[in-house]
């Protein structure tokens, strides 16, 4: 019985961390948009908005990583969840689909801002 109510417990924790991500995918730290890791997240020029795709794919998502959403993840308020080119699911605020950079070693990094004049920080 024990096993089984820790099994239960366990199993609550982590549906209640997925609708939480569900909700609210980012936060602001240091003016900035920020991944549930603290990294900082990143837009890129070329998607365009609104269009439910990333235009990020391959070795271009390998240096960007994209904020991933899961399956059963859903749009809420200014986030939204778009359909990546291999069937994966990814954040996307304001239309934008939602990045990290491979650069960026520790939360509070801000290496990617700027990269060829066509990556972001992404301000609230």
């Amino acid at each position: 019985m024990k096993i089984l109510t820790t099994a239960a417990l366990a199993a609550a924790l982590f549906l209640g961390g997925c609708a939480a991500m569900s909700s609210q995918p980012t936060k602001v730290a240091d003016g900035v948009l920020v991944g549930p890791n603290g990294m900082t997240l990143y837009t890129f020029d070329r998607d365009m908005t609104g269009s439910g795709k990333s235009v990020c794919n391959g070795p271009c998502a390998t240096n960007w990583p994209p904020l991933m959403a899961a399956e059963m993840d859903k749009p809420s308020g200014d986030y939204t969840v778009i359909t990546r080119d291999d069937g994966k699911k990814q954040w996307a605020m304001k239309g934008k689909p939602l990045y990290y950079w491979i650069k960026d070693t520790k939360a509070g990094d801000k290496t990617g801002d700027g990269v060829q004049n066509v990556w972001h920080v992404v301000k609230p």
